[in-house]
């Protein structure tokens, strides 16, 4: 049984239930990862298969096409955002926004790198988009509601700043981190605490 449907791609991630079955399955995704990062969207299955280290057979098992393989990476990613949101629960409003938009940066970088295969219009790009603002509203709206975040901004406007920052071309990292913290002081709230990073990403 295949680990993602034959069919029209959602958003839903089903792993094997075999121990084995799933080593492969994770390996297949985080090589896929690593390729995405380092040759974009249209490196060698093969190549993706050897790195996992199993069988290019195995690979077609459970990702039939290569968008099968970058929808699951995604959704895999969308998953583990959507649990960093809850982790935050306990750091202050502030900090918990931010870092996972930190996270959302990370996650902004796949996104970008497998969209002209998965398209922004099908069910897996409008099903992550519904789900990554269910998971960020809560923490939006607690630093909003607590005036640590300006009272004129919504989650989308924030978001699309940090993340055109972010990706932007910089000198070194140090620029890319100045730049980036000027970007979050200026959606911060009267009451928002003035001062260096926060150290959470």
């Amino acid at each position: 049984m295949s680990a993602v449907s034959r069919g029209e791609p959602t958003f839903t991630l089903s792993r094997p239930h075999r121990a084995d079955a799933l080593r492969n399955f994770n390996a297949l995704l985080a090589a896929g990862r690593e390729s995405l990062a380092e040759a974009g969207p249209t490196a060698p299955l093969e190549d993706i298969a050897q790195r996992a280290g199993v069988a290019i057979g195995t690979l077609y098992r459970n990702f039939p096409t290569r968008q099968h393989l970058y929808q699951a990476i995604f959704a895999e990613e969308v998953e583990q955002l959507r649990a960093y949101a809850t982790e935050l629960s306990t750091l202050s409003a502030w900090d918990a926004f931010e870092a996972w938009s930190r996270r959302f940066i990370g996650y902004s970088a796949t996104k970008h790198a497998i969209q002209g295969t998965l398209g922004r219009e099908s069910k897996t790009f409008q099903a992550a988009t519904r789900a990554l603002q269910e998971a960020g509203e809560p923490l939006f709206s607690r630093a909003q509601e607590t005036g640590v975040i300006r009272a004129d901004a919504e989650l989308e406007d924030v978001i699309r700043l940090v993340v055109s920052v972010a990706t932007g071309a910089f000198r070194d990292d140090a620029q890319r981190e100045r730049v980036l913290e000027m970007a979050f002081d200026g959606v911060r709230g009267t009451k928002a605490a003035v001062g260096g990073p926060s150290g959470c990403s």
